[in-house]
């Protein structure tokens, strides 16, 4: 018995929806009890979504086509990205266009018209949150894009399947320069879903906040619709670490069995890539807006590390 590959890929698409917003009630019950604090349920993250998405739109006079259009794009977005990472099958109907290059150009369609609704208001806190996310951009896409060519060369492609393929049958599982591309990877996950030290998802400090301040003029379901593309973000950018660098587990035959077992491997390492998360961030403070040149400066000089390493060493 086998399964279609559309129906594995509405599954995952479906686990990303369903399950981001429980990615991140777990990141923050675990957040909780390393600071010694009572948590809310793991599953408070629905209750503010449904919360949100029952409460009317509030839009500014001078709002244009963008500010109401961006909501809808940037989860549109999200979904598609998720769509074509190898989560649970690595032949899924998307993967022959599933490239890492397309996936950050996806991301990139998402953050430039978040900054534009930012700007479109008018309002200070909009223009300076888009300058200070493009800011971050300038800086985290050329170190992403390096530590995925470095393991694009350590794999001969730039297909995330194939990647995940040839690392989960062992022919470059243990190599110099996926060591520092996974350094990196981890610094840009950091900077490209808003977690402390690179912004606080939690604060509405104007001295702080980037993400938050080109958002602050959103309200009902425009203002829930980018809170869930934002957790769906971090749930692909976990996901998307553990294809890259950790495959093991990712069914690669359409058993239905090996999809479930697939899926419980996925939740396990979601589970644990938590746990690093959250001890990262209880370790660190938010740094101020001009160090993150040295944050994110160090995540390109790694990629650059594992690049050189693979003609140097490999």
């Amino acid at each position: 018995m086998s399964m279609s590959p559309l129906v594995i890929e509405a599954l995952q698409v479906a686990l990303l929806i369903g399950g981001a917003p429980l990615f991140i009630g777990w990141v923050r019950m675990l957040k909780c009890w390393t600071q010694n604090r009572s948590s809310a349920s793991i599953f408070q993250p629905y209750r503010d979504l449904a919360k949100l998405l029952s409460k009317d739109v509030v839009l500014a006079g001078n709002a244009s086509w963008i500010f109401r259009f961006t909501p809808y794009l940037v989860f549109g977005t999200v979904i598609l990205a998720g769509a074509v990472v190898p989560m649970l099958y690595l032949k899924l109907p998307l993967a022959p266009s599933a490239d890492v290059i397309v996936l950050v150009g996806l991301f990139s369609i998402a953050r430039f018209f978040t900054a534009l609704a930012g700007m479109d208001i008018g309002t200070a806190f909009g223009g300076m949150g888009s300058s200070r996310e493009m800011l971050v951009a300038s800086l985290a896409e050329p170190a992403m894009l390096m530590a995925i060519f470095t393991v694009s060369l350590a794999n001969r492609s730039t297909s995330l399947s194939h990647i995940a393929g040839v690392i989960y049958s062992g022919q470059s599982l243990f190599k110099p320069s996926l060591s520092f591309a996974f350094i990196a990877y981890i610094l840009i996950t950091l900077a490209e879903t808003g977690r402390i030290p690179v912004d606080n998802p939690s604060t509405h400090l104007e001295l702080t906040m980037l993400h938050e301040a080109m958002i602050l003029e959103y309200s009902g379901r425009h203002l829930a619709l980018i809170e869930w593309a934002g957790m769906m973000k971090l749930f692909i950018f976990m996901a998307l670490g553990s294809a890259l660098f950790f495959p093991m587990g990712i069914a690669s035959v359409d058993d239905p069995l090996m999809i479930v077992i697939a899926g419980a491997v996925l939740l396990l390492k979601l589970a644990a890539s938590a746990v690093v998360l959250v001890l990262i961030e209880t370790g660190l403070a938010k740094m101020r807006l001009f160090r993150l040149t040295e944050f994110l400066g160090s995540a390109f000089l790694m990629a650059t590390l594992g690049m050189l390493s693979f003609f140097i060493l490999e």
